[in-house]
């Protein structure tokens, strides 16, 4: 017997009414999360970030979002008033943005962030909620959290401002965790040692992750299953390691336009788009 999706996306819009049209970012979409891995791939401007924050409804005017369904383990979030989604947003559904380090209060003391937030959703004690901040950045494998703490976000690297988000971000063991291109500010290594430690304690805590990227190659290594959205749409879905076996012609032009070594001096291919993929 199947497993019961953890979240589910029915025929989700997000529109913006602007004075001469209206612009839809996100059109009729719908999937299914599980205790999984999900990537979301495509262009700027496909809809990959709106659809992130569409299932927190945090799309704000002039932006409006509609859907026929969404579901987050038997709860209609939907149905939930704003006050009802403060208590989803961080405790049950958490999302770590884009360039996270910039997300963190640059007047703020980390510890001071990290406590608060366990304050606010666990409602424990201060000293506890202390203890379990410390316990969590050793988690994300920082080495001096006694340290980490005391500081300000512009203190420390773009790598341990990445870890100190997913930290604050797990602090309340969320069910399903949402990643908007988390690594694309950092070099090469440390991005291995962030999607490894998003990875284990994934795996370890048993969630369900969306990771939102444009990077092809990493989502085909990290991924258990790829979205790939053009124009608001999904227009592809398959296993991420079978990627290189896309059908649809967009994904089939987002990896030929991969560069590759030893691929020679030819320029690289160009995107070949239809206006029927968008309808």
């Amino acid at each position: 017997m199947n497993e019961a999706p953890l979240l589910a996306v029915e025929d989700l819009w997000v529109r913006f009414r602007t004075r001469a049209r209206t612009v839809e970012a996100v059109r009729g979409i719908g999937f299914t999360v599980g205790r999984e891995r999900l990537g979301i791939v495509g262009e700027s401007g496909s809809g990959k970030s709106m659809t992130g924050r569409a299932i927190l409804r945090l799309i704000r005017p002039p932006g409006e979002m509609t859907a026929k369904r969404l579901d987050l383990a038997g709860t209609d979030l939907l149905g939930l008033s704003e006050r009802g989604m403060r208590a989803v947003r961080g405790e049950r559904i958490a999302m770590i943005m884009q360039d996270p380090k910039y997300a963190l209060n640059p007047v703020m003391r980390i510890g001071r962030q990290l406590i608060e937030t366990l304050r606010v959703h666990a409602g424990v004690s201060r000293g506890e909620a202390k203890r379990q901040a410390l316990a969590m950045l050793e988690a994300v494998q920082i080495r001096d959290p006694e340290r980490v703490m005391r500081g300000y976000a512009h203190e420390v690297s773009g790598g341990m401002g990445q870890r100190v988000m997913i930290a604050m971000m797990l602090m309340a063991g969320p069910e399903l965790l949402i990643a908007d291109e988390p690594t694309s500010a950092l070099d090469v290594t440390v991005q291995l040692d962030v999607l490894k430690i998003m990875d284990r304690l994934v795996r370890e805590r048993g969630m369900g992750l969306v990771f939102i990227s444009h990077d092809l190659r990493l989502v085909a290594t990290f991924c258990d299953r790829v979205l790939v959205m053009y124009a608001g749409r999904i227009v592809e879905e398959l296993r991420a390691d079978r990627l290189d076996e896309a059908k649809h012609p967009y994904t089939q032009g987002l990896l030929h336009c991969l560069p590759k070594i030893g691929g020679g001096k030819a320029p690289l291919p160009t995107l070949r788009r239809e206006a029927a993929w968008a309808r």
